[in-house]
């Protein structure tokens, strides 16, 4: 049997973030020959290109790790219709310098959690938008824009089970779409 490390960027630092909280929660959903890595990005410093010939430790770090993975997943939350800028700096930080992205072909999976009714449906798009560029083949389908409330999280922290259906079927797919990526 292949395992599979997926790489987890949560693009939020708050400590007690929803989607740090959906990534723990989704990870005990996949199947025993897939693991879950929650990458640190909160320690990169802003990307400047003038840094390109000699990165930090930190972007070097998160590059080798993107590099080790089979499959990447993005738990974005939504800051004023679009992605954090901590996501955006470590989706920059790893794809320069120019022809040296260590995201490039990488099977990429988007989830996102908010407090709004409409979860992250505007990040998850705008987040598209770049992986697309990046070269990153996306799963399409299905989507979730997860609206945390009440019962999203069971009492240890799983999945409750008003929307085990919906993020089962959507860890399911997306270790087939890892699956087919990379075979």
């Amino acid at each position: 049997m292949s395992q599979y490390q997926i790489a987890v960027i949560v693009g939020s630092l708050r400590k007690d973030s929803f989607n740090r909280k959906l990534a723990s929660a989704m990870a005990k959903l996949a199947p025993p020959e897939f693991s879950f890595k929650q990458l640190q990005i909160g320690d990169l410093p802003l990307y400047n290109q003038d840094d390109d010939a000699h990165q930090a430790d930190a972007v070097k770090r998160l590059k080798a790790e993107i590099t080790a993975a089979q499959g990447i997943i993005f738990f974005t939350p939504e800051y004023n219709r679009s992605i954090s800028g901590v996501l955006k700096n470590a989706i920059d930080h790893a794809s320069r310098p120019y022809g040296q992205s260590a995201w490039t072909g990488k099977p990429a999976g988007i989830l996102g959690a908010s407090v709004g009714p409409h979860g992250t449906a505007m990040a998850q798009q705008h987040l598209r938008n770049i992986l697309a560029s990046l070269d990153m083949p996306a799963l399409g389908q299905p989507e979730a824009f997860i609206h945390a409330r009440e019962g999203l999280f069971g009492e240890s922290g799983d999945i409750g089970e008003g929307s085990r259906k919906l993020l089962q079927n959507w860890m399911d797919r997306y270790v087939s779409w890892v699956k087919k990526h990379t075979s």
